[in-house]
């Protein structure tokens, strides 16, 4: 009797502490989430390589919904997009940890250091290469019709989208408190209007060499703002991301208005 009565009574702790368990697991997955996060966001915010590397994914990206690649083509881009950013975390990492175990310069922390950046450039070369050979190979295809239907864009697109760049730095440069609207600050708004400018030459024009020349102005202009001391060149990668990613907004919507119609 009294055995019995020890049975039921384990029974019932172990289906009280069931619940408790579960909970327990799901605060552990949630608690990594939350590192792994806070991993990503730490690299963002104190990695300059990484912010570059999240522009171009973007970039990259959105380039794959203008030209409708095959579906093995996108795998492939968003592997290579996922293993750039994954070493470019690895490398952070071994940063924090060579410098927490030395407390002074040593050839050995620096081979350690080089390594890993040499591992995540060799992954970005690679990464670059495929890109390219991927994109020629949609452009071949159907990058063309898409190129016809975006020379219709009407020149109040252009004025509309200069507009948006000017307003965009303005309201960029204000949230981080640095900077005049005109000269200065977070963003670099003559980086990030040339570059705007440069892809509707590159998209309206009907030659190669202009559209190529208008790219090498805009990045003219970049380093003159870097050179004048006016901006860093982290500062004028924030503008030339920012023109960029204005551009491919506009050129997405008409795309998709093509599309619609």
């Amino acid at each position: 009797m009294r055995q019995a009565e020890r049975d039921r009574s384990r029974e019932r702790d172990r289906e009280h502490d069931r619940p408790v368990q579960r909970r327990t697991n799901a605060n552990r997955l949630i608690a990594s989430l939350n590192y792994a996060f806070h991993g990503i966001l730490y690299a963002a915010k104190s990695q300059p390589n990484m912010r570059i590397h999240l522009f171009a994914a973007l970039f990259v990206l959105v380039a794959t919904l203008f030209l409708h690649l095959q579906r093995v083509y996108v795998v492939i881009v968003v592997l290579l997009v996922g293993l750039v950013l994954a070493l470019e975390l690895m490398n952070t990492a071994v940063e924090a940890i060579v410098d927490l175990m030395t407390l002074s310069h040593h050839p050995l922390a620096k081979v350690a250091k080089d390594a890993a950046a040499g591992a995540v450039l060799t992954v970005s070369i690679t990464a670059v290469v495929v890109g390219y050979l991927v994109f020629y190979e949609a452009i071949q295809h159907g990058g063309s019709a898409v190129y016809d239907q975006l020379r219709s864009v009407s020149l109040s697109v252009v004025f509309v989208s200069m507009l948006l760049t000017i307003g965009a730095t303005i309201l960029l440069k204000a949230y981080v408190g640095r900077g005049t609207p005109l000269q200065g600050g977070a963003v670099s708004g003559h980086a990030a209007i040339a570059f705007v400018a440069a892809c509707f030459i590159f998209v309206l024009s009907s030659s190669p060499l202009v559209g190529t020349l208008g790219f090498v102005l805009a990045l003219l202009v970049a380093q003159s703002r870097v050179e004048g001391g006016i901006h860093t060149v982290l500062e004028v990668l924030y503008g030339t991301a920012l023109g960029a990613v204005i551009a491919l907004a506009i050129f997405l919507m008409l795309r998709i208005g093509h599309v619609l119609q």
